[in-house]
């Protein structure tokens, strides 16, 4: 049973079988045509769009011995990266990104592979032509692919997945530069809001990126179904995805900066305010003072019966304001 999003109408099959001098390549759209196809060279890599024809499936497990549980995890396409050894084939789970600098948002396709000796299967939700790259190679005999067996093919297409994210973390990268640019000139709680969807995408492609890099971990250590002329190659995929590990906890770090950069600016604004209205009431307050004294209902109090009185008395809370502010600005409290 497919558990998942169906992200297309219906499922398609492409087999490109080949060979060091020869390749074939092939589409089926239902079970029918794919039952009768008799691969003629020494490799078969296939690969099947959309996961929500069981029936498809089933018939690509019989044709190539493929145990239940691996068809299981081939539906569900919410699985971690992993790696399970069976007799006769290795399984992967692996999963593509991509990011969208308009809406800032990370998208994510669950791709399965199959390696076997001389097959590879492939398992992708929708036709998004990210392996288009290794389709080309084949096609026109570039490098050693068409040389090199099922096992230099599988490399291929681990590079092309691992390759992936370093287009997504330089896209994360400039939205965290811009903005802190943003920050700098006016912080907002849009921005705050921002920071923490990008800290969150980040954790997403976080929690794919350190399980795959202990299958890619695996691989290397694995002598079963990768030979020792694609061991350098595994090799340089995992140095990829310790960089990969490293810049993200660099732009953690600068997400962890940016947030801590916004309370304190505006910590220092409030400050600012607070300061400016405890300046405007301590002017003010020798003034109410006064006027709280002489609003005293007293017979006899000074200057309460000179024509003058309420002239000095207000001369004299102008004097104590002026005062105040003069010490105020000198100190620049009202800056």
């Amino acid at each position: 049973m497919h558990v998942g999003e169906r992200k297309i109408d219906h499922a398609r099959i492409n087999l490109i079988d080949y060979g060091p001098e020869e390749l074939l390549e092939m589409q089926f759209d239902s079970v029918a045509d794919c039952q009768s196809c008799a691969p003629t060279q020494p490799i078969q890599w296939l690969n099947m769009y959309g996961l929500h024809e069981p029936e498809i499936l089933a018939e690509i497990g019989r044709r190539f011995d493929l145990h239940p549980l691996v068809l299981e995890d081939i539906l569900n396409t919410d699985q971690r990266p992993k790696l399970d050894e069976y007799e006769g084939y290795l399984f992967l789970v692996a999963r593509f990104f991509d990011y969208d600098d308009k809406t800032m948002r990370i998208s994510s396709e669950q791709v399965s592979l199959v390696v076997g000796r001389n097959f590879v299967l492939t398992f992708q939700e929708k036709p998004t032509g990210n392996f288009d790259p290794v389709r080309d190679r084949l096609r026109q005999n570039r490098g050693l692919i068409r040389k090199s067996g099922a096992d230099y093919l599988a490399y291929a297409l681990l590079d092309t997945i691992v390759d992936r994210y370093f287009g997504v973390l330089e896209g994360l990268t400039e939205r965290a530069e811009r903005l802190e640019e943003e920050l700098m000139e006016k912080p907002s709680p849009r921005v705050l809001e921002t920071l923490h969807h990008l800290k969150g995408e980040t954790l997403t492609l976080r929690r794919a990126v350190w399980p795959l890099r202990e299958v890619v971990n695996a691989l290397t250590r694995s002598n079963s179904f990768f030979g020792p002329g694609v061991q350098p190659y595994l090799r340089d995929i995992y140095d990829h995805t310790v960089h990969i590990i490293e810049s993200l906890e660099a732009i953690r770090d600068l997400i962890a900066g940016l947030l801590d950069i916004y309370l304190s600016t505006v910590s220092n604004r409030v400050n600012q305010e607070v300061r400016l209205l405890t300046v405007i009431a301590m002017i003010f307050l020798p003034s109410t003072l006064l006027a709280g004294i002489f609003g005293m209902n007293f017979h006899r109090m000074p200057l309460l019966d000179n024509p003058n009185g309420f002239a000095l008395i207000i001369g004299l809370m102008l004097g104590v304001a002026i005062t105040l502010a003069l010490v105020f600005w000198r100190r620049k409290w009202l800056d």
